[in-house]
């Protein structure tokens, strides 16, 4: 029986200006006060890590680790999420992209992905450097703003665009494995890879490359109808991380998956509390024990009601005190779009 290690807490949500969220070691240690065993770090945070100086020195990499240790946790896994988002970026959303680079680089497409490819490659020496075997980001997109076309999309169009995705991810799948590394792509809407048929399609292009992987977030799944228990069926070879995140689906007679402009609050489909929302996280922690994950289950907050600090406190209440260990059950457990369930840690006792 395999152990999913945990609970650890994404940090990208809660970084901030005031204390205790302005600096890695305030932030860490809150996390641990909480009793949260891990942190998984954003790297575009610069109060929490150099990036750069974490990829080209040992020495820097272990005192970011001895500097978690003393505050009571481990670094599970490092995030280029807005980074990966940038090298590969559609025209249409340039404007708004731009600031999630530096201002040099500003109104200048190829100077800004060459910055943001620069910013992963560095995350492969980096993770290396701290012992890390895993790293979360984005694929970012060039097809997204076809998904639903009126008129219909060119023939070849699609296919064009994944096979420039491919070009431009396959020397930073290659750095990766020089440095023993995995890819753990987030499948998320507004990204290329954005369900199971279009990570497929980017995988055969990238000729089953063996460090594109999976980071496996089922809020997003809920929010498109997914079936995020076969999901884990499909792709338990390739799941390497794990987002704790809850979300929920309640359509009306106005509106549905794509909520119609509304904020957070008001769509369809929103992302919710640890325990407030429809996903079950038993039968997840189930399937993917059984199939013999040893990852991190990281909470992730981003919830639409709830403010972050009250999130991560109810959340780390929901799971368990120590690793997360849960019982081999049968693998066709059916999905429940809204199942009763008591608190996680009871489930995985």
């Amino acid at each position: 029986m395999k152990t999913i290690k945990g609970p650890a807490i994404f940090l990208a949500q809660f970084a901030g200006d005031k204390a205790p969220f302005d600096t890695l070691d305030n932030i860490c240690k809150w996390a641990a006060d909480l009793g949260y065993k891990g942190v998984q770090i954003p790297t575009w945070v610069s109060s929490f890590i150099d990036l750069e100086k974490a990829a080209t020195s040992k020495t820097y990499a272990d005192e970011l680790k001895g500097r978690a240790k003393a505050a009571g946790v481990e670094i599970t896994e490092l995030s280029t999420h807005l980074q990966g988002q940038l090298v590969a970026v559609h025209p249409a959303y340039d404007a708004q992209m731009d600031g999630f680079a530096p201002a040099k680089v500003h109104n200048n497409p190829k100077a800004r992905q060459e910055w943001a490819v620069q910013q992963v490659k560095w995350a492969a020496a980096a993770s290396k450097n701290l012992g890390l075997k895993a790293h979360a980001t984005f694929s970012g997109a060039l097809a997204w703003p076809y998904l639903y076309p009126f008129p219909q999309r060119p023939a070849g169009l699609v296919e064009e665009a994944f096979d420039e995705l491919a070009r431009r991810w396959t020397p930073i799948l290659d750095e990766f494995d020089r440095n023993g590394v995995d890819v753990c792509y987030e499948i998320h809407p507004s990204e290329d890879l954005h369900d199971g048929i279009t990570y497929e399609m980017f995988l055969e292009r990238v000729k089953n490359h063996p460090r594109a992987n999976l980071l496996y977030d089922p809020s997003h799944f809920v929010l498109q109808q997914l079936d995020y228990l076969q999901y884990i069926d499909f792709y338990h070879d390739r799941i390497r991380m794990f987002h704790v995140k809850d979300a929920e689906f309640n359509p009306t007679g106005k509106q549905g998956v794509y909520s119609g402009f509304q904020s957070w609050v008001n769509r369809a489909g929103r992302f919710r509390s640890l325990g407030d929302g429809q996903v079950d996280f038993a039968s997840i922690f189930s399937k993917l024990s059984a199939y013999g994950f040893d990852g991190w289950a990281v909470l992730e907050w981003e919830c639409a009601i709830k403010s972050a600090e009250q999130g991560a406190q109810e959340a780390r209440r929901s799971l368990p005190a120590t690793s997360l260990t849960s019982p081999k059950r049968r693998l066709t457990i059916s999905r429940r779009r809204a199942p009763t369930r008591p608190p996680i840690a009871r489930c995985l006792a």
